[in-house]
């Protein structure tokens, strides 16, 4: 269920804005059954969480059940739900569900004082953020030519990703360098680009996976898993946008500089 709030414009600094919030109820359920004949001596499942990630949103109430679980924490700082199946009899099903209440900010960002020191994190490459193959390092290099401050290179590469990426849901998370091919794009790669061409130009950028609600009726349903970046603009901090959502020409400055309150994050 979705309410949406009265909407009061307020300032988080004074180069990013929130525009209003937007309250949910989550609701996960998962149930396992154990078809048999026999019953497992080790199985554990791993659940991620909706965790407080500022300035985007903050959870409100979490419930888990069952309450016989260990929260798990990675080096990203992602929570995980596991929970112990072990010895599940045979023919039993067992469900866990978790509930929470989420507020989600709707920011809007100032881009005139794009001018300071860059962070040292989240410019390596890693799986599916190939950012220092030759051909991702010549394309981002190529489009930032000329471009005097960071925003202006992070919009290049928004652009470019709009214009020249073709839509295509895959249901597979290919990366970054196979966006550059012929196998079309969704989500995932129309992120990993952005972020791989940020980090070959020593731009900080994370990669974002959530839920993406589209609908507005009361009773709304996450239709979509999705994924989108944040960059690090300098004098500003980290700065949403979301390069799938705004690849048509009408909808880019929707989708830049503005974190819609149609995203929750899950894991990075």
């Amino acid at each position: 269920r979705e309410d949406v709030s009265t909407l009061a414009v307020t300032s988080a600094s004074p180069l990013m804005t929130i525009l209003g919030q937007r309250e949910y109820e989550v609701h996960q359920r998962l149930t396992v059954i154990n078809e048999g004949p026999g019953q497992p001596e080790k199985q554990n499942i791993w659940v991620a969480l909706i965790r407080d990630f500022p300035p985007y949103q903050k959870v409100v109430s979490k419930k888990v059940s069952p309450t016989d679980y260990e929260l798990i924490t990675d080096e990203y700082g992602n929570q995980y739900a596991e929970f112990d199946l072990s010895s599940q009899p045979a023919g039993t099903a067992k469900t866990m569900q978790i509930d929470y209440q989420v507020t989600i900010n709707e920011l809007t960002y100032d881009l005139s004082a794009c001018e300071g020191e860059l962070l040292d994190d989240f410019i390596q490459p890693e799986l599916h953020i190939e950012s220092a193959n030759p051909q991702i390092s010549a394309l981002a290099s190529d489009l930032a030519r000329g471009k005097t401050t960071v925003c202006q290179q992070v919009r290049a590469f928004y652009n470019y990703i709009g214009d020249e990426l073709i839509y295509t849901y895959n249901g597979k998370d290919w990366g970054a360098q196979a966006a550059l091919g012929a196998m079309g794009a969704d989500c995932t790669e129309y992120t990993a680009l952005l972020v791989a061409l940020s980090r070959s130009q020593s731009i900080p950028a994370r990669y974002f996976e959530g839920l993406l609600f589209l609908d507005t009726d009361t009773e709304a349903r996450a239709r979509l898993e999705h994924a989108w970046p944040d960059v690090y603009v300098p004098g500003i901090g980290w700065m949403a946008l979301d390069p799938t959502l705004g690849r048509s020409p009408g909808d880019r400055e929707n989708y830049f500089a503005h974190y819609t309150p149609q995203h929750i994050i899950v894991t990075m």
